[in-house]
C-alpha cells in the first residue's frame, strides 16, 4: 500500500524542513524533513551538512516508501489508506523495528481498531520525557488513522449512459 498525500503532509508538518543538520531532543543527527543516518537512505548527517529543499523531499520519499515497506509485512488485517498513513507517520518517527513491535500493532492485528488508535499517545516521550510536540504528533496520527477515506464523487457508468442515451432515443422517436 502507498501513503496517502494526507500522511505525507502530516509528516512534513511535524518533522519540519531544517535544511542544515541539527541534532534532534535526544542528540541524534538529522536534516531535512527529520531524516537521520538510521534511515538509511543514502545520507549520514553531521555538523555543518547542507541540503537543497529537493534533496530533502527525495530522502523524505526514499525513507517513507523503505518504511511502509517494511510495516507492511506486520500488518495482518486490512487497512485504508488513512490508517496505514497514520502507522507510517508514526514508524517514521519511532523507527519500524518500535512499530513493529508496538501494542498498538497488536491490537490492530487483533481487530480491536479503536484500542490500536488509543496508543498513539503513548509514543509521546523522547528521552524518556514527554514532548508536547510528539502529543500533538500523535494526535494528529491518531485522527487522522480513525479518519474514514473519503470516497470519490461517482460519475455515471456507461451503462447508465447508455440506458440515458437509449431513453433520450426513444423519447424522439
Amino acid at each position: 500500500m502507498q501513503i496517502n498525500q494526507a500522511a505525507l503532509d502530516l509528516i512534513k508538518e511535524y518533522e519540519g524542513l531544517r535544511l542544515s543538520a541539527y541534532q534532534d531532543a535526544v542528540g541524534v543527527w538529522t536534516i531535512g524533513y527529520g531524516t537521520t543516518a538510521a534511515a538509511n537512505v543514502g545520507i549520514i548527517p553531521k555538523a555543518g551538512m547542507k541540503i537543497t529543499e529537493a534533496q530533502a523531499s527525495t530522502y523524505l520519499i526514499k525513507a517513507v516508501e523503505k518504511f511502509a515497506a517494511r510495516i507492511s509485512a506486520g500488518i495482518t488485517v486490512p487497512v485504508n489508506e488513512n490508517q496505514f498513513g497514520a502507522m507510517v507517520s508514526l514508524a517514521y518517527n519511532i523507527g519500524p523495528t518500535a512499530f513493529l513491535g508496538s501494542t498498538l500493532l497488536r491490537k490492530l492485528n487483533a481487530g480491536d481498531v479503536p484500542g490500536a488508535a488509543d496508543q498513539f499517545a503513548a509514543w509521546n516521550k523522547a528521552g524518556g520525557k514527554v514532548l508536547p510536540g510528539l502529543v500533538r504528533r500523535r494526535a494528529a496520527e491518531r485522527a487522522l488513522f480513525l479518519t474514514p477515506v473519503a470516497t470519490a464523487p461517482r460519475t455515471p457508468g456507461l451503462l447508465a449512459r447508455l440506458i440515458t442515451a437509449f431513453l433520450n432515443l426513444i423519447k424522439g422517436a
